[in-house]
């Protein structure tokens, strides 16, 4: 069927890939015919959940995508990624996990924010993605959940490349 394959097992890097993709292809979804740039290109909604490089090339660029490491689906089928909850400054072990839809109510700062021994922000002004996705300059006190990890935005097999960051965008792919 057009839902389902043959497991790859050439390595196991191979088999948790090939079972952590998301198709939008498929009965009920889209066509590689019919889907536009809109469709295929990344999203600020992705962010944590599906991995902006891990996608094929040639007609299924952007129709076939890997969750992110840490992303999951609710009880709903959306996807989730975990955040680490701040409160007054203060960034807690308490791991919340949200969609894309309340993600967007919160200010978010990045996994790379500079912390102190007491997991306060040592900063005036924190880098975050603020409430609809704009990024800005936040005081910590206004700042309602941090990211877990730098690595949540990638799949499992883009975040064993090391130094990823630093990496020409082809070859990572």
């Amino acid at each position: 069927s057009q839902l389902s394959q043959f497991m790859d097992q050439n390595n196991p890097l191979s088999e948790v890939t090939h079972k952590r993709r998301i198709s939008a292809l498929g009965p009920g979804g889209l066509t590689r015919e019919r889907a536009g740039f809109e469709v295929r290109d990344v999203h600020p909604t992705h962010y944590g959940r599906l991995c902006p490089i891990e996608t094929p090339e040639g007609p299924n660029i952007g129709l076939i995508n890997s969750l992110s490491v840490y992303a999951r689906t609710n009880n709903y089928g959306f996807l989730e990624t975990p955040f680490r909850k701040v409160v007054n400054g203060q960034v807690t072990e308490d791991i919340e996990y949200l969609s894309a839809i309340e993600e967007g109510n919160y200010v978010i700062a990045q996994a790379n924010s500079n912390l102190d021994e007491e997991f306060r922000f040592t900063d005036t002004y924190v880098t975050c993605r603020g409430e609809h996705s704009e990024s800005g300059l936040y005081k910590p006190e206004d700042i309602h959940y941090m990211d877990i990890s730098t690595q949540q935005v990638v799949s499992v097999a883009a975040a064993l490349i090391p130094f990823l960051e630093h990496d020409d965008a082809n070859r990572a792919l």
